[in-house]
């Protein structure tokens, strides 16, 4: 199984459970641009529809633009913005 692959199990095998709340450390990061927004709308939907908060760790500012709020550390400090856009 690739890299992606293995990704996208590990999405699937923590969603099935229907947790309240998923911790994702790049969880799009293997994933080519197609899968990524595939495995986006996948996780946004079960944020709409079912209530599933998501703790998310990503450097990809298309995913970051996607989130409600987000959290920004540097120089140690924490800042917290709401996303209008999302």
């Amino acid at each position: 199984m690739s890299g992606g692959q293995q990704q996208r199990v590990a999405i699937a095998r923590a969603l099935v459970k229907r947790p309240k709340v998923l911790l994702a450390d790049e969880p799009t990061g293997n994933l080519d641009e197609s899968m990524r927004d595939e495995v986006m709308e996948v996780l946004e939907t079960m944020w709409k529809e079912h209530g599933l908060t998501f703790v998310m760790v990503t450097h990809d500012s298309a995913i970051a633009r996607r989130a409600p709020r987000l959290a920004t550390i540097r120089k140690g400090k924490v800042t917290i913005t709401e996303n209008a856009a999302a």
